[in-house]
């Protein structure tokens, strides 16, 4: 079959059963009906982008999928079924594609585990965030870590070998014992992957609310904090995962190629609500509204052809010479692997000394940045002050 280059998909599923105390993406929870006329639409959405991109089209292979949240696994196995089907039919996915779904303990069984191994989804992104089940109360997760760990145990019975644990650092009354427990305890389960992410409180968020209410002292201090950043590290590639990327660490040949593609700026289609694609070097937008997805796609779309489908489009942004530059070095620059010079000057035509030697010269001399047989990277100095560093790519 005749392919043109790759690209990953990302299909967003909004809901979930509760949310959040700390979460500002784009989900909610909803009822069963919703969810029947949300995959209806996003179905219709998945045959219009495959007369673009698939296979009434262009005919892309895709070599990575990441069904994310929201809280897929909130929805029946034979939602997830009918999805997949769907992008099949309509798309060339690559034989040893990496195929995601993320997950939550409490929406999770067996059957349904074995369901998604079926229809052909190959990783799990598990959301525990901490072992102590009071952190995880304060954070408002609706499941306990014994919940957890059985979620995690039927995964491995259903037959999946490369799986994700999410974390989360910082979090209400943590403490360095408390994730110290938890890192030890998620070590011992053995996972292929496994992200840790420092919580961040976003505005408008029930968390937010409260810390500002004036219970800010039920939260790590900025030191404990970062203390909290180092014990992570030194617990995970101490019992052999590699950090491959600022807040990844995996196994070896376990880390996410689809998570990879974000920060290559691999071309990827967004699918569903609010999802965001990036394709030929501009960045595309879903609708954002609930109702007004839904009636686009009910009004504009059926099930025989692939209507307008550049109306879903909410934001459309062609991104600049100086726009792609950036991107490349501070999204490269996540990676443990840097990037390549040789890549940049292939890629913009032009000398990546010519653009960013003073930046690349006073953080190499500060021993923040390390420039040797053709790459540039991070050292692990660089990493702990990295947002400061990335803030000096941005071009005038």
């Amino acid at each position: 079959m005749n392919k043109t280059k790759s690209m990953g998909m990302y299909i967003h599923i909004p809901f979930c059963m509760t949310k959040c105390k700390y979460c500002d993406f784009l989900s909610f929870p909803c009822d069963e009906p919703t969810k029947r006329i949300y995959v209806d639409s996003l179905k219709r959405e998945i045959l219009a982008w495959g007369n673009i991109y698939g296979l009434g089209g262009e005919n892309r292979n895709i070599s990575t999928i990441f069904i994310g949240g929201g809280t897929p696994s909130y929805l029946d196995s034979n939602l997830i079924f009918e999805i997949m089907k769907c992008v099949r039919n309509n798309f060339y996915i690559d034989e040893n594609a990496e195929i995601t779904i993320e997950c939550n303990p409490g929406t999770l069984n067996l059957l349904k585990l074995s369901d998604f191994k079926s229809c052909g989804i190959n990783r799990l992104s598990i959301g525990l965030q901490s072992a102590n089940d009071n952190e995880l109360k304060a954070i408002g997760r609706i499941h306990s870590f014994t919940q957890f760990k059985e979620s995690f145990l039927d995964a491995r019975t259903a037959g999946f070998d490369n799986i994700n644990i999410d974390l989360m650092t910082a979090l209400p009354y943590q403490t360095l014992d408390s994730l110290s427990n938890t890192l030890d305890t998620v070590i011992e389960l053995n996972p292929e992957h496994i992200s840790a992410y420092s919580l961040i409180l976003e505005e408008h968020t029930p968390l937010y609310d409260y810390i500002n209410l004036g219970h800010a002292n039920i939260l790590p201090d900025e030191n404990i904090d970062r203390e909290m950043y180092y014990l992570t590290k030194e617990k995970l590639l101490s019992a052999g995962y590699e950090r491959y990327e600022i807040s990844n660490y995996s196994k070896p040949n376990y880390a996410s190629r689809h998570n990879l593609s974000y920060w290559n700026r691999t071309d990827y289609l967004g699918v569903g609500l609010g999802a965001s694609s990036f394709i030929d070097n501009v960045r595309y937008k879903n609708e954002e509204n609930i109702s007004a997805y839904l009636l686009l796609l009910d009004k504009n779309f059926d099930d025989n052809h692939d209507g307008n489908v550049s109306k879903l489009k909410r934001e459309i942004t062609t991104l600049n010479l100086n726009d792609s530059m950036e991107e490349f070095m501070f999204l490269g620059l996540r990676k443990e692997s840097g990037i390549s010079i040789s890549e940049f000057s292939r890629s913009f035509n032009k000398d990546i000394f010519d653009v960013y030697g003073n930046v690349l010269d006073k953080y190499s001399k500060m021993n923040l940045l390390n420039i040797n047989n053709g790459n540039i990277k991070l050292t692990a100095a660089g990493f702990d002050v990295s947002n400061t560093i990335f803030c000096d790519f941005l071009l005038d």
